[in-house]
């Protein structure tokens, strides 16, 4: 199931190798579609993908194309547990942005944009990088 959707950069998480073949990485985006209530959703990478956060920021405005995935799990007692994922295929940066407009609103000229974030925006810092080695 193919869907997309626009946002700003919440967290960004470092890439976890969870076995011998199998990586991810997970992010926040905040999903301003209700400016009263805007969502705080998790998506992931995974494999090669995990690289498309590379040079983003928290705070970027980005478009994301996914794909919304569920698994049963039955745990060893017998519970039945759900999973559900959204699983990331591509990310953009929204175009039209401009330094001089630091909310980064959307080149549509759509009304609702202006609504998208409030003024007073600050975006949380994500997890402390400084022992990335570049």
């Amino acid at each position: 199931m193919g869907m997309e959707t626009t946002g700003r950069l919440h967290t960004i998480f470092e890439t976890k190798q969870v076995s011998e073949r199998f990586s991810k990485r997970e992010f926040v985006v905040e999903i301003a579609d209700n400016p009263k209530y805007p969502q705080v959703v998790l998506f992931q990478l995974t494999g090669d993908r995990c690289a498309q956060l590379d040079g983003m920021k928290v705070g970027d405005r980005i478009t994301i194309e996914f794909s919304l995935r569920g698994r049963e799990w039955r745990s060893p007692s017998g519970d039945l547990k759900y999973f559900n994922s959204l699983d990331v295929w591509k990310i953009a940066p929204v175009r039209g942005e401009s330094a001089a407009d630091p909310r980064g609103g959307r080149a549509s000229g759509d009304p609702r944009d202006e609504l998208a974030i409030p003024r007073d925006y600050e975006p949380r810092p994500g997890p402390a990088s400084d022992d990335i080695p570049f």
